[in-house]
């Protein structure tokens, strides 16, 4: 029995301000590039209206789920409801897992490209950015945003020294891949339909092992938000067919633009 599994990237998020902890409702558009990570960030109108369209997508190809998986970051959560609503599943049981949370940037959370740039220099900058395995800083205690991400109630039951304080994309694979193993992979082969609503580097992750892509090719690869990505597996859970984009050739090949561009210097 073959095993079928949706991915989809939640897309901007309104950003939230340094002091005071609350978060802003209010979206900045010349700060749409700040690094936000592990930080509780909502879904910006666009990024809304982004997971509606992903939920027609999956509503006009009648795709049915039998159980959920994403984040514990409110804009993940979010991008699920708004797919569950739209596709009147509402009703799935979702299981929310830290694990697939966001790569963590560390020191760089809050900054923008020209914030980061400016303070550790271009040519450091394009080594985190393009490297699969050098983390950039880690978030020490006295970053603005220390306490409201290490010391928030919904990391209260890890283990000390768990929740990391900076990631390459090599270390939240290995973060993130257990949790497929473990919980996720023995439902696929029960030949149940997974949906996995998450964030960009946790999904290459899997997209990463799924493909048996090389360090370098993920790096490359720029997985579209707010897109649905659809994988028919085998019980051996190897692709019975290449990757499939629920959408329009136009408005994925404009999705996978835009994520490029976030990772351009400006």
């Amino acid at each position: 029995m073959e095993g079928s599994l949706c991915l989809i990237s939640h897309l901007n998020v309104v950003l939230s301000c340094p002091r005071p902890p609350a978060l802003s409702l209010r979206a900045h558009p010349l700060r749409l590039d700040r690094v936000e990570a592990h930080r509780p960030a909502e879904l910006s109108e666009k990024g809304a209206e982004e997971a509606k369209r992903g939920a027609q997508a999956i509503k006009d190809a009648k795709m049915e789920f039998d159980i959920c998986y994403t984040s514990v970051l409110k804009r993940a959560i979010r991008t699920l409801w708004t797919i569950l609503d739209g596709t009147d599943q509402m009703w799935l049981p979702v299981v929310r897992t830290w694990r697939l949370n966001e790569r963590h940037y560390g020191g760089l959370t809050g900054l923008n490209k020209a914030e980061t740039a400016a303070k550790h220099g271009e040519e450091q900058v394009k080594i985190w950015r393009r490297s699969f395995d050098i983390p950039p800083p880690p978030m020490d205690e006295k970053h603005p945003y220390y306490k409201s991400i290490s010391k928030e109630r919904r990391y209260a039951g890890l283990k000390a020294g768990e929740l990391p304080t900076c990631e390459s994309l090599k270390d939240t694979i290995a973060r993130a891949l257990p949790f497929w193993n473990d919980e996720i992979v023995p439902q696929i082969k029960a030949g149940k339909r997974v949906l996995i609503a998450a964030h960009g580097n946790s999904l290459r992750g899997i997209v990463k092992h799924l493909e048996g892509m090389s360090d370098q090719a993920i790096m490359e690869l720029n997985l579209p938000t707010g897109i649905p990505i659809v994988y028919e597996l085998d019980q051996a859970l190897k692709p019975t067919k290449p990757m499939r984009f629920l959408g329009d050739e136009e408005t994925v090949r404009k999705a996978m633009e835009a994520v490029a561009a976030q990772g351009k210097a400006k």
